[in-house]
């Protein structure tokens, strides 16, 4: 018997909050270490951990499906059609360790390379987002939609930076374009929360270059919450649109095109 969309969604949000019970001990028992990956980026005991503890609830409940995560399998799937898994285990680990609140676990399901299901739990916001394919968007349980934001000069934008500080000084002109035309930058350091701030018309936009697993689960909860998403970049052919992770744009309908417009002369 085929595994309905609703009994995955279900799963989902049942494994996000438990891994969101592990992250919350461990920070309160202080019980990980710290290391950094590739020299740059950090990671700690619990990403590993709460990664493991997705991945084999996952094969439990859906064996045999393909899993795309940040710590475990940061390669597998990205070009399959076949049901695939997405998991960010920590999305905002630096904010994790250093005690700060914007921290998610985040996960989705893909088939034939759409999203179908996203699910993204803040534990210390006491927040889950969800969504699936044709359903519409909720916080904790309550339908969410974008802002009705239509002028730049009123937008709030949420942005990341690469932990490649020699990448940063190529985002200087967007970044003053941005700060010239707009309200104003937030910078929360979780990309996960950052795209569900826009289902929620917390943000207005967003803008960044992630991984897959950052914003899988945040693109179909702010796609069915009614938000405008796009990229300044073209797709390459045969890949996922819902997985290729350059240059993100995500806003309320209202500001999408000059917002694009105004980047896009600035990348």
């Amino acid at each position: 018997m085929a595994v309905t969309i609703e009994t995955r969604l279900a799963e989902a949000v049942r494994i996000a909050e438990e891994a969101g019970r592990i992250i919350v001990k461990a920070r309160e028992e202080k019980s990980f270490n710290q290391r950094l990956k590739a020299g740059i980026e950090l990671v700690t005991d619990a990403d590993v951990a709460v990664d493991t503890f997705i991945s084999k609830e996952l094969d439990k409940h859906f064996p045999g499906e393909l899993q795309l995560s940040e710590e475990l399998s940061p390669e597998q799937g990205l070009g399959t059609k076949a049901p695939l898994w997405v998991v960010d285990p920590i999305d905002g680990t630096v904010n994790f360790a250093q005690g700060l609140r914007h921290v998610a676990i985040s996960i989705a399901w893909l088939e034939e390379g759409v999203g179908k299901v996203g699910v993204v739990h803040a534990p210390f916001l006491n927040e889950t987002f969800t969504a699936c394919e044709g359903g519409g968007a909720f916080c904790n349980g309550k339908p969410i939609k974008p802002s009705g934001a239509s002028e730049l000069s009123a937008t709030l934008v949420g942005t990341g930076f690469p932990y490649d500080r020699a990448a940063r000084k190529a985002l200087m002109p967007r970044l003053e374009s941005i700060l010239t035309h707009c309200q104003d930058i937030r910078r929360n350091g979780a990309a996960a929360l950052d795209i569900c701030d826009i289902a929620c018309g917390r943000l207005d936009a967003y803008v960044e270059t992630v991984s897959p697993w950052d914003f899988a689960a945040g693109w179909v909860i702010a796609r069915e919450a009614g938000a405008t998403l796009g990229r300044l970049v073209d797709v390459p052919e045969g890949v996922s649109k819902d997985l290729y992770p350059k240059e993100l744009l995500i806003t309320a309908p209202g500001v999408f095109d000059e917002l694009h417009a105004l980047l896009s002369s600035k990348a």
